[in-house]
């Protein structure tokens, strides 16, 4: 694949933000954003342990998409220091995804604020994600087409990024945000997914204390190179197109494929599959 590095600037104003960045719509990893917040200090995966050790936590891995699958289903639940002594003690493929900070430990708001960028965030949907050693997320972009910034906390992690000019390419699943759970995009197979070649994109590697800035529905990949864990902003999609695109997808697509899962069972799943592949490879 054609990946460039995303550019790091050490600190970034708001005016130079939406001028170089937003109105572009380019990534840019900030370095210096939050070195005032008390989080920098404070959060390590040993206070998150101590502050929210009781807490039962949702858990995903890398295994395929099956019917009998609910929306965002978790794959397991285990209380929050059991998952932190598991991925400091040996690699693992369970994640936590979208744990929502406001309702699970409000406490923890006191150690963030909300930086002005020049664009308004959505103060109600702060999202963490953790992470063992190896564990990845699917190419995937999110349901809202939000504008995303994304909070690094603790050790090492991978990004690799796409614009939506790049869907043709990344074999994705119909009525669905994700592109074939197949495919390894730390190290794809160009003989099995010739389409990637062609696909050009973002990557960077990503420490305590890193902001990056994720446009409208950018399409992205996320590896931890060490245990740790991450928080996301986000502001709503500004184009009238990804917007449009958004309230689609929350209003039907989502409603639709569980309802073809339960109607036609894994026939449904298999049928997607084979589509993204036959689509995909068809454009070369």
């Amino acid at each position: 694949m054609k990946l460039t590095e995303i550019p790091r600037v050490a600190s970034l104003g708001k005016e130079d933000f939406i001028r170089d960045y937003y109105k572009s719509q380019k990534p840019v990893v900030i370095e210096n954003a939050i070195k005032d917040w008390p989080a920098f200090s404070k959060w390590n995966l040993d206070y998150m342990k101590s502050i929210a050790g009781d807490k039962i936590v949702p858990l995903y891995d890398d295994r395929p998409v099956q019917h009998e699958d609910g929306f965002n289903e978790p794959h397991a639940t285990m209380k929050m220091a059991e998952y932190i002594d598991l991925i400091k003690r040996e690699p693992t493929k369970y994640r936590i995804f979208l744990w929502n900070i406001l309702k699970e430990v409000p406490q923890l708001q006191k150690d963030y604020n909300y930086p002005d960028f020049g664009i308004k965030l959505m103060k109600s949907l702060p999202m963490l994600f953790f992470g063992g050693m190896e564990s990845h997320t699917f190419m995937h972009y999110d349901i809202d087409l939000g504008n995303i910034f994304h909070f690094h906390f603790e050790g090492k992690k991978k990004c690799i990024l796409f614009p939506q000019s790049e869907t043709q390419y990344l074999y994705k699943i119909p009525h669905s945000l994700i592109t074939h759970e197949s495919i390894d995009f730390s190290d794809p197979d160009y003989k099995k997914w010739p389409a990637l070649k062609k696909a050009k994109g973002y990557k960077a590697d990503l420490g305590h204390g890193d902001v990056l800035y994720m446009p409208e529905g950018y399409w992205h990949y996320m590896k931890y190179s060490t245990p740790g864990f991450s928080m996301s902003l986000r502001s709503m999609a500004k184009n009238p197109k990804n917007l449009a695109r958004a309230i689609y997808n929350v209003a039907f697509m989502r409603h639709y494929d569980v309802l073809m899962r339960k109607l036609k069972g894994q026939k449904w799943i298999d049928a997607k599959n084979e589509k993204a592949i036959l689509k995909t490879n068809s454009i070369l």
